[in-house]
């Protein structure tokens, strides 16, 4: 974007009803509406064909955008408008094959390799978290090997389930394999539950993942978890994949795999908060199946952490920018 160019934002709220028209995220404008570039592009990943419990997710997309017409154009939280620091678009859906998921992620990689092209940030929303594997691809032909924090009841590096490579319990340890992830600053937050042995957590480790579980946020606070995290990522650049089941089904019912003693969505909009600091090129939003969702509970807690993790970016921008 030129440097005097003033971003178009969303529709004006008191002019024009939230409930009407289409739901964009946060009622933004089409990516095709600002002449196809955007600094920061929301984009949605319809696919959940690598869960391996409650399908659903293909739908969470479109729900987190229904659920963003309430957000408004300044966040107090982060003292930003974030939709005036930056040219935040919409830019649809990347249409993937539902029945093979080696095709899917070649194309999710592709389609993102496009957005990404001449220095955006992906804002994602899912679809489950097999997506993370192909977007983190992406961002690291941009950036180089990207830290990664990760908030998720589950660790998802296992290896394979019923011998598939690419599923949505997998993507970390691919990207670790791979070697797209900056292995001296990787961490999980908010897991906690059973496991399938101590191996796993032994596994996790290995590959260079430090943890910080649901309870740790009760009982340290999330203003220690985020200096904590900040220190581990440091200036490196930096992807967050959220799982919307790092919350407790309290706060996000409508998921495939729901873990009891999650945190709670205060929680998590802090610690986000807490991150400012850090270098976020791109970040995505997964596994909000609104099947199970009642009363908009778990789409409204996404489209309220898209909504901090699109003004971290902003801000960031905007900042950039004034350098």
């Amino acid at each position: 974007m030129v440097e005097h160019e003033t971003p178009r934002g969303p529709v004006d709220s008191s002019r024009i009803p939230r409930y009407a028209g289409p739901a964009t995220f946060a009622r933004l404008p089409r990516i095709d509406e600002v002449g196809g570039k955007a600094e920061v592009a929301v984009v949605g990943v319809p696919f959940d064909s690598g869960v391996s419990y409650r399908p659903g997710a293909r739908f969470g997309g479109n729900a987190i955008r229904e659920a963003s017409r309430l957000l408004r154009p300044y966040n107090p939280a982060q003292d930003a408008s974030p939709f005036a620091l930056a040219q935040v678009a919409d830019a649809g859906d990347i249409a993937v094959n539902p029945f093979d998921i080696n095709e899917a992620v070649e194309t999710v990689e592709a389609a993102a390799d496009q957005l990404l092209y001449g220095g955006a940030r992906l804002m994602t929303l899912g679809g489950d978290h097999t997506i993370a594997l192909p977007l983190l691809r992406a961002v690291a032909k941009q950036h180089g090997p990207v830290a990664l924090l990760h908030f998720d009841a589950h660790l998802d590096t296992w290896d394979t389930y019923f011998g598939a490579e690419y599923t949505h319990g997998t993507p970390f340890r691919r990207a670790v394999e791979e070697g797209i992830l900056d292995t001296s600053a990787l961490s999980h937050v908010g897991t906690r539950g059973p496991l399938y042995g101590k191996q796993d957590l032994t596994d996790d480790e290995k590959m260079g993942f430090g943890i910080v579980t649901s309870a740790d946020v009760m009982r340290r606070g999330v203003d220690e978890v985020a200096d904590q995290l900040r220190q581990r990522v440091g200036n490196r650049p930096l992807y967050i994949s959220i799982d919307i089941d790092c919350l407790d089904p309290a706060h996000a019912p409508g998921t495939g795999t729901p873990e009891a003693g999650g945190m709670t969505s205060r929680e998590l909009l802090e610690i986000l908060r807490g991150l400012s600091g850090c270098n976020l090129v791109s970040a995505d939003v997964v596994e909000v199946a609104p099947a199970y969702d009642h009363a908009e509970i778990t789409s409204v807690a996404a489209s309220h952490t898209a909504y901090e993790l699109v003004t971290l970016m902003s801000r960031q921008i905007a900042e950039a920018r004034a350098q």
